[in-house]
């Protein structure tokens, strides 16, 4: 699947990885271009965020969760797991903080919200996943094979339906994805995987928020109000509001110097296009 309207998307034939797609979807739900194999499955490592953030805020307005309710360390509400303030740390059952007081990025975080997601509607996290968001959304070719931080599979095609959705919500309330896309716990400083300390580190709900974070995986020209998550599998999906337009794409090589390179000019280059 190839696009001549947006140029910069062939932009990844560059890219030193063996397999990537991508495509770009506006806020209509057109997909204004795309890329290379976009029905490929990938591993979508940390991508897998977003997906469960949003089953997640499915079973909140559901009244099966409530976003202030207590989980994880004492103190801790959904809402700080969401926003990796939990003071969980990145990858074992460990307090580091109290609730609220640092950002903490946590993959653990993630678990005991699908943990409690799954207890409160008696439906494992991964069949609720599958029938709060991928069914709906037509995410055939989406699945979660293990935990609710990383272990996602999904295709470029799949996700341009996601990322149509988060733009123009059906199976959300708009406030609440409004909601998960503003600043939660603002000012709380914390270290960006693969991009260092940042003061602020912003982060939504289950989505991270580009304010003013420099160095940062999106564009120099990126929007300070664009959303999105990366992924350790080398993997993004960003949305910028002002752009009116969101962005995914996936490889087959794990994150690395290569894509601290790649991914910051192939934004700038499709948000130029864009505002052709």
């Amino acid at each position: 699947m190839e696009s001549s309207s947006l140029p910069s998307l062939a932009g990844i034939e560059n890219w030193p990885v063996p397999t990537a797609a991508a495509a770009v979807v506006r806020a209509d739900g057109t997909v204004a271009g795309s890329h290379g194999p976009t029905g490929h499955r990938f591993p979508l490592a940390s991508v897998t965020k977003p997906l469960a953030a949003y089953a997640v805020l499915v079973a909140y307005e559901e009244g099966a969760i409530d976003l202030d309710e207590p989980a994880g360390p004492e103190g801790a509400t959904v809402r700080h797991l969401l926003a990796h303030t939990s003071g969980l740390a990145f990858d074992e059952n460990r307090v580091m903080a109290a609730p609220g007081t640092r950002r903490i990025y946590s993959n653990t975080g993630f678990e005991v919200l699908g943990d409690l997601v799954a207890k409160a509607t008696d439906i494992p996290f991964a069949d609720y996943l599958h029938q709060a968001v991928l069914e709906p959304l037509g995410m055939t070719a989406t699945s979660l094979d293990g935990s609710p931080a990383r272990d996602g599979v999904s295709t470029v095609d799949d996700l341009v339906r996601f990322a149509a959705e988060v733009q123009a919500p059906r199976l959300l309330d708009a406030r609440t994805v409004l909601d998960a896309m503003t600043v939660a716990y603002p000012g709380l400083t914390g270290i960006l995987p693969g991009y260092g300390h940042q003061r602020p580190n912003d982060w939504g709900l289950g989505f991270e928020i580009r304010d003013g974070k420099s160095p940062h995986w999106t564009g120099t020209t990126s929007s300070p109000r664009t959303f999105g998550h990366f992924g350790q599998s080398g993997t993004f999906l960003w949305i910028d509001p002002d752009a009116r337009a969101a962005c995914v794409a996936l490889t087959d090589r794990a994150f690395g110097p290569w894509a601290v390179e790649a991914w910051t000019p192939f934004t700038d280059a499709v948000l130029a296009d864009l505002r052709r």
